[in-house]
């Protein structure tokens, strides 16, 4: 059929009105096309009507008609099967869409589509059967369908999809290639059943033989080239269980390594040969120089906020530099790691020579503001409250924002923060902190303060794993000490009383974990030292660490050491005071009230301490009845800690029965919930070792911290 453009339009209906013969060749009489084009209709608006799991912004992207669009029957049955299908895919087999047509008073026509959701269809088991060496549970951790609980309403994780099965079936191979099985195949098969419309899921696991990594070497056809610095960056030890990722890291730090040492053309390769007798792998990784091709040109797409800038800063090479494939796998790390793209893709293009390579590099943004309000419960501040406004991609120039009003049983607090993270384009790292915090006086404490105050910071790696912090501020703190009660008045301050403090300092933080979030393996330690200033002249040092360990092999259960210890010297002769001071608390030992612990005067007033030590030791597991998408986790713990040193009471006096005991221990057990809103912990606890005048608490909440 011809279809006249808009340029031929007029005149076809010109010719139509004078009456001329049939347009040659096509048999169709003119009269006849002007009036199918006369019955043609412009859309006046499209409206949608049922729909709830699909908001009308989101169902108008799925349809062709819009408000400047031509109806057409045709056009309509295909937006209907769009809308029908986005519903299929979610789970809504029993979905109906239908259409309706008015006309308007202009002549155009509005089109509405009623949907009838029904109920949605979801996932009612997930089985594995052949996985003879990892438990079901591991394997379903690691799918993106999950079955059918409490909370499928919140995270809509529960929907029977085949392509995301497909990416299902993979994630697992990669989960048994990573543990030692790089032969294993995975099937899956979904049945429906309409009398529970939902769906049962079974995967079919042949896991093959298992191997584990033999020798290890490294060849080289590079002259120069240090290959002991290269043995650093093996991590396929032998007696490890193959790993295809180890293997792949390997391959890429190891290209890495020998880019710093100058062969900026090196080329890293892994020859394996498989031992079936023995359950081996021998690799050889082979380092030679590859082909001379530089960068003619890096396109950027997709960043329709964020600069192109900030995404170049992140790769380690630039137009005109030499072309390596491990340089282009680590940018596409870093810029991963900023959390400003869901996705990132790179890719190659030949250039205009042979010699020359075309970096292309599409992204896709996803949401970097935060605004609205939180609302909890803690058992040190009773019920409290936050609205903030958090933006990590600030003007798109890849700067941190954030600024919070909170408030408390106990007080309120308000914070300014911004940071920019290559402070003059370096791999410096600069910020500015401002607050305004007000503490009451409560039961336990005899005095309240209000606390203004504020610090430029500025922070750059030192390695891969190793950076530091220095910083300065000035603080002002007031204190308010009610009159009310006078068996409640503090020995240490009046009401009115205002400290001033400047200050300096720095902090080194090791990170050696696998994973920042849900750490398996490694180790996290802060050191932090500084001097204060002002009305006062004291050295405030703390050190904290912690170890994970992973406890039999793809448990779940991750075994952690965690120590701290701290220390304030007076360098003025009068002493600490006791505003200063620690005061540890349950961060330390667990069990205990805020302030609960520690030197206090004989009228029950806390003074703290100048000196603390504490070891803590954890088991962290997976509730096994529970699925893993729910992100709830339980903990077995220890806590010991010590505090010692007493600040300058002046003429108070220590009661006796708040030191009888120096040393707190303590047991307990904890439930981990990974929620929306940030890892809330539920501690509960049973003291063994107390001083008489302590005070105890069996259960506290908090939020979950890495130290």
């Amino acid at each position: 059929m011809i279809h006249p453009n808009k340029q031929t339009r007029g005149a076809i209906l010109a010719l139509a009105v004078i009456g001329a013969a049939p347009l040659a060749g096509s048999g169709i009489p003119l009269l006849g096309v002007a009036t199918a084009q006369a019955q043609e209709q412009l859309i006046g608006s499209v409206l949608f009507e049922g729909n709830r799991r699909f908001s009308d912004s989101q169902l108008l992207a799925m349809v062709d008609v819009s408000a400047s669009g031509v109806f057409t029957q045709q056009r309509l049955a295909a937006d209907i099967e769009s809308i029908r299908q986005a519903y299929d895919r979610d789970g809504f087999l029993g979905v109906s869409v239908t259409s309706r047509t008015e006309a308007t008073t202009d002549g155009r026509v509005r089109v509405t589509f009623v949907v009838n959701e029904g109920d949605r269809a979801g996932i009612a088991a997930i089985n594995f059967t052949g996985n003879n060496s990892i438990s079901t549970g591991n394997l379903k951790g690691t799918l993106l369908t999950k079955e059918t609980g409490i909370l499928s309403w919140l995270f809509k994780d529960d929907s029977y999809d085949e392509q995301k099965l497909a990416v299902d079936r993979e994630r697992v191979r990669l989960y048994y290639a990573n543990r030692g099985y790089p032969d294993a195949q995975i099937t899956s098969v979904g049945q429906y059943d309409p009398a529970r419309n939902a769906y049962f899921i079974n995967f079919t696991v042949n896991e093959g033989q298992k191997y584990e990594f033999g020798g290890v070497g490294i060849e080289t056809s590079i002259p120069g080239l240090n290959t002991d610095a290269l043995t650093g960056t093996v991590q396929t030890a032998e007696g490890r269980n193959y790993s295809i990722s180890d293997l792949q890291g390997t391959i890429e730090d190891m290209a890495y390594e020998a880019t710093t040492q100058g062969y900026s053309f090196a080329d890293v390769r892994a020859r394996l040969d498989r031992d079936v007798t023995n359950g081996r792998f021998n690799v050889t990784y082979l380092v030679d120089e590859g082909p001379r091709v530089y960068v003619e040109r890096i396109n950027i797409t997709g960043n329709t906020k964020t600069r192109d800038f900030v995404i170049r800063r992140e790769l380690e090479f630039a137009e005109g530099d030499p072309f390596n494939r491990s340089l282009i796998v680590r940018g596409r790390g870093e810029i991963n790691d900023l959390g400003f793209f869901s996705a990132v893709n790179i890719t190659t293009a030949p250039g205009s020579s042979a010699d020359k390579v075309v970096i292309n590099i599409a992204v896709t943004e996803t949401s970097t503001g935060e605004y609205g309000a939180s609302a909890g419960y803690s058992t040190s501040d009773g019920i409290l409250g936050e609205v903030s406004l958090t933006e990590r991609n600030f003007l798109g120039r890849g700067q941190f924002l954030r600024a919070a009003i909170g408030a408390s049983e106990n007080g309120r607090t308000f914070d300014f923060s911004f940071t920019e993270p290559r402070f003059m384009g370096l791999k410096v790292s600069a910020g500015v902190d401002a607050y305004h915090r007000i503490n009451n006086e409560t039961d336990r404490s005899f005095y309240g303060t209000q606390a203004t105050g504020g610090q430029l910071r500025f922070g750059v790696p030192i390695t891969s794993d190793l950076s530091a912090t220095v910083f300065a501020g000035a603080e002002q703190k007031v204190v308010t000490d009610e009159e009310g009660n006078p068996d409640h008045k503090s020995s240490f301050v009046e009401d009115g009383d205002e400290f001033y403090k400047a200050f300096a300092g720095y902090t080194l933080t090791w990170n050696g974990l696998d994973d920042t979030k849900k750490p398996t393996e490694g180790l996290y330690a802060t050191f932090t030292q500084q001097y204060i200033g002002w009305d006062h002249s004291l050295i405030k040092s703390e050190a904290r660490a912690r170890y994970f360990v992973p406890l039999l092999e793809d448990s779940g259960i991750v075994g952690s050491i965690r120590g701290q210890a701290g220390i304030i010297n007076d360098l003025s002769g009068d002493g600490v005071h006791p505003i200063e001071a620690f005061s540890p608390g349950s961060q330390l030992v667990r069990g205990f009230e805020g302030r609960g612990y520690g030197p206090r005067l004989t009228t029950g007033e806390f003074v703290g301490a100048t000196m603390y030590a504490g070891v803590s030791a954890e088991l962290l597991f997976p509730i096994p009845v529970l699925p893993e998408n729910y992100g709830l986790s339980g903990a077995l713990w220890a806590d010991a800690g010590w505090v010692d040193e007493l600040p300058n009471i002046g003429s108070g006096t220590i009661d006796p029965e708040s030191q009888d005991e120096p040393l707190r221990t303590s047991i307990g057990a904890s439930i981990i919930w990974d929620s929306p809103f940030g890892p809330l912990r539920g501690d509960f606890a049973h003291v063994l070792n107390k001083s008489t005048a302590d005070r105890t608490q069996v259960f506290q909440l908090s939020l979950q911290t890495l130290l």
